[in-house]
């Protein structure tokens, strides 16, 4: 019988060879890092001067400077974890079909979505981790607000969730590649969906922000994924409001039932592969 690997240690491999990988070549590791690091400080300025004419990211909504700089840093640390560890992987899993080289992933002991997911870690994309941290401090630093024990316990556990939630969409899409070979358009559709999430939920108002806001809560559950967490942070939960109580428990269904979902597509992808030695 044979020994299952274990899958912590599987991934500190993955990781280590990664890094390795990434110090070989050094220049392109800080050219990429660099890279990433300056549209995410071009974007922040960008809405630094969104704010010297504007209190608020629309009236009422309760997201001043500082409080959506609290949800732009949640989206920075969101973002970077989801392109360090499975980003490059989804966009190269339709060369592995190409290729063959799948045929390879199948054979090995160990899960075949595990592996096609966490194969390569991109540590470059952690500079955005960084600078999310550092923005995070900062801005919390300057809200009237200062959350509690258990919003900053909660916080990170609602982060993972929102990283599952992307990493779902992702990893469904990208197994489309299965049934449509190299054409990777519906994998390509994931960047033009999590557009939604970079901004509050609250901003979607109206006879055409409504049904989007339903849409991309309910159905593709990626408004919630930055929202949730950062609506923790800067704002008390208000007994009054059942959304700030029934949004948490939806975000935590949503994950699993999204979880679910990618690991179905994929299973079903899978059956429907064809060897390319057959």
């Amino acid at each position: 019988m044979s020994e299952h690997p274990s899958y912590l240690r599987v991934l500190l491999t993955f990781a280590r060879n990664s890094l390795v990988r990434d110090m070989t070549f050094r220049g392109n590791f800080l050219i990429d890092a660099f890279s990433s690091m300056s549209w995410v400080f071009m974007n922040l300025g960008f809405y630094v001067l969104i704010f010297e004419y504007t209190p608020m990211l629309g009236a009422g909504t309760g997201w001043g400077k500082y409080e959506f700089f609290v949800f732009l840093a949640t989206t920075l640390i969101i973002n970077s974890l989801v392109q360090t560890f499975f980003m490059t992987n989804a966009d190269e899993f339709g060369e592995l079909i190409r290729t063959g080289s799948l045929d390879f992933a199948l054979l090995k002991p160990i899960d075949t979505q595990f592996l096609v997911s966490l194969n390569r870690i991109e540590w470059s994309s952690l500079g955005n981790f960084a600078v999310g941290l550092l923005l995070l401090a900062y801005a919390l630093g300057k809200i009237d607000y200062s959350p509690g024990p258990a919003q900053l316990v909660l916080y990170p556990v609602y982060v993972l969730c929102g990283v599952a939630i992307l990493y779902s969409l992702m990893i469904a899409l990208a197994a489309t590649s299965v049934w449509l070979g190299r054409n990777q358009t519906l994998y390509d559709f994931w960047f033009y969906i999590t557009n939604f999430s970079r901004y509050p939920m609250e901003i979607y108002r109206g006879p055409f922000g409504t049904p989007l806001r339903r849409v991309f809560t309910f159905l593709i559950p990626v408004l919630i994924v930055v929202n949730v967490p950062a609506r923790m942070l800067v704002r008390p939960l208000d007994p009054r409001a059942p959304e700030d109580f029934l949004l948490p428990i939806f975000a935590i269904l949503a994950t699993i039932g999204s979880l679910a979902a990618s690991r179905w597509v994929f299973g079903r992808a899978l059956l429907s592969y064809r060897s390319a030695s057959s």
